[in-house]
């Protein structure tokens, strides 16, 4: 019979790195793997005005759909396909498509909150945690938001300060507890990311081992 999906916990404050390191760890591990970003999971909010949906906390546990990821999760690790959703941080809602993704032998969930669930804790077999300084954050957000998804300045720093820090402050920083591994710096960090990747293989392996194929 085939194993159940290994499952990577990857999290870390909004632009500590932690999505690099999920695609790197995605290229360097042999088996065939997917990434789920809770970033797929905002709730949508169409029914809001665009202006009120702007001023939202998108950085609160309650901004997810985070049960519908834990059965997503649960749906891959018993062998089904999932169509998962798609979000626009333009808009701010969810777009008309779907994205399909059939089971594979590892399954990386990465975002800023997934160490916040108990439940979704509990789906994961190994927990990084990318620690960067906030400095460094501040600036590849602003970097990201600016140039990418065509926000003013302005209304990223109002942002930051309104919503993004005090919410790192309150959920992310404290999740930090619940990693097995803290990495500075993220996927610029090569020697932390060759021994996660070195031992993230030799947990995989060793599972395998465990069952009869």
């Amino acid at each position: 019979m085939n194993c159940s999906p290994f499952v990577i916990g990857v999290a870390g404050g909004t632009g500590s790195g932690k999505t690099t390191l999920a695609t790197k760890l995605k290229k360097a591990i042999p088996n065939d793997s997917i990434i789920l970003s809770h970033d797929f999971y905002y709730r949508d909010n169409r029914n809001i005005p665009y202006e009120e949906r702007t001023k939202l906390n998108y950085d609160h546990p309650n901004a997810f759909e985070t049960n519908l990821l834990i059965e997503d999760i649960k749906t891959l690790k018993s062998g089904n396909a999932i169509d998962h959703p798609e979000y626009s941080f333009v808009t701010h809602t969810r777009t008309s498509s779907t994205v399909h993704m059939e089971p594979t032998p590892v399954i990386i969930v990465e975002g800023i909150l997934i160490f916040e669930n108990k439940e979704l804790l509990d789906l994961m077999d190994i927990k990084v945690f990318v620690d960067t300084d906030a400095d460094i954050r501040l600036i590849r957000r602003l970097t990201r938001d600016v140039k990418e998804r065509g926000r003013s300045l302005d209304s990223v720093i109002d942002q930051y300060m309104n919503t993004v820090k005090p919410m790192h402050e309150q959920f992310v920083e404290p999740s930090k507890k619940n990693a097995d591994v803290i990495i500075p710096q993220g996927g610029e960090n090569l020697v932390a990311l060759h021994m996660l990747i070195d031992r993230i293989n030799a947990l995989i392996n060793h599972t395998t081992e465990n069952y009869i194929i």
